[in-house]
């Protein structure tokens, strides 16, 4: 079993490195268009970066075959394995939408947010567990598995639509538009710079241990991997030379996790100033001239191919297959259950975003928009669905 799991850590990190080159080859593709090289050189790089990225995913797919062996189930039942399946399906959308449209464009947008989305999930505990009696059966394969590949295809929506608000909006000027698409960009980075700042703890072996009094009045112990510049409810520390919090929060409050939070955003701000002090530009301005020959049109019609593929596969896997294994685990089919609940507003928005496309004719930025809202509605119920608001779903 050990080998097993290695071997799949390997294939992991090989897929990882994989896409990144992919990202390069693809940046390749757009530069020699760019200086108007001849179009079979152009399609080369294209060429090149496609063959790359299908072979990284093939890695990744063998890092999913060989833990399922290792595992005995398929690893989709804790935030690590969600999260770097989830980035397989990404990178499987963007490989059958590239295969469709030959955009090498979209593979430079795309596969970053693949590798973030990675690169998260590796912040989270990575060890083979067995289930728990709530998670044994075969449902956890249909419903986790088809909701998250429905996830992955959508995600391709958002790439588009960012790439289409990246080329359009009219980045020489201050307005709501640019203000939007730089948080947008900024929360892209604060993403870095929490990878950034968890590996690097991590790699220093970082841990503060505290006492303190959790929401039941109770004594419980709480272990920090960053320094603790929020510390918990009447928190102790019990960790010599260790940081010492600036403030405690109240019982209800985690405190561990809003840490994380904080040193997130700290971390994003502080990136985010170096490339805008480097740049002396906004970051949309700076990604403009990659995606400046791109046609409007086909960008638009990316977005909403991605939305005709992955709506349907999200509507199987997250309320079908989701009402079908409640009913059988929990003997109803619908409990307003934190996650129940975004993965119904996720649907709702998605049969939105096609109504108004279809019969109020939102085409181009308004739907680019819609597909930045759905992708941001989809990693709330990703990350502070599974992280923060607690449910019957909250062993994810």
């Amino acid at each position: 079993m050990s080998d097993l799991v290695q071997l799949s850590s390997n294939l992991l990190y090989a897929a990882f490195i994989l896409y990144l080159l992919a990202t390069f080859l693809f940046g390749g593709a757009i530069r020699q268009k760019d200086k108007k090289a001849d179009t079979k050189k152009s399609n080369s790089w294209g060429k090149l970066g496609i063959t790359v990225t299908v072979l990284g995913f093939l890695a990744q797919l063998g890092y999913f075959i060989t833990r399922w062996m290792a595992a005995g189930h398929a690893p989709v039942s804790n935030l690590f394995e969600f999260a770097t399946f989830f980035g397989m399906m990404l990178v499987a959308g963007f490989i059958i939408i590239y295969f469709i449209y030959q955009v090498p464009a979209l593979g430079l947008f795309a596969l970053p947010v693949a590798l973030l989305i990675i690169a998260y999930a590796s912040m989270f505990p990575t060890e083979v567990s067995p289930l728990i009696p709530a998670l044994q059966s075969d449902w956890l394969h249909i419903h986790v598995t088809t909701t998250a590949a429905g996830q992955g295809v959508l995600a391709i929506s958002f790439i588009a639509g960012l790439i289409y608000l990246v080329k359009n909006i009219d980045q020489t000027k201050s307005s709501k538009q640019t203000f939007w698409l730089e948080v947008i960009m900024f929360s892209l980075v604060a993403t870095i710079g929490f990878v950034i700042v968890t590996s690097t703890f991590s790699a220093m072996n970082y841990k503060a241990s505290f006492d303190y009094v959790n929401k039941e009045g109770n004594p419980a112990v709480e272990e920090f991997n960053v320094p603790a510049l929020i510390g918990p409810h009447e928190g102790v520390l019990k960790t010599d030379d260790r940081f010492e919090p600036l403030a405690s929060v109240p019982a209800l409050i985690n405190a561990k996790k809003l840490n994380t939070v904080i040193w997130s955003i700290g971390a994003g701000f502080l990136l985010y100033a170096l490339i805008r002090l480097i740049a002396r530009k906004r970051i949309a301005a700076l990604l403009q001239p990659a995606v400046k020959n791109l046609n409007d049109d086909l960008v638009d019609e990316i977005g909403y191919r991605s939305v005709l593929i992955g709506f349907p596969i999200f509507t199987l896997g997250a309320l079908i297959f989701a009402m079908i294994w409640a009913q059988i685990a929990w003997t109803r089919f619908w409990g307003w259950d934190p996650k129940e609940v975004w993965a119904l507003i996720t649907w709702l928005f998605y049969a939105a975003f096609l109504h108004l496309r279809l019969s109020k004719g939102w085409h181009g930025e308004k739907s680019a928009w819609l597909a930045v809202i759905g992708f941001a509605i989809i990693m709330f119920n990703f990350i502070a669905v599974n992280l923060v608001i607690a449910g019957l779903h909250s062993y994810a």
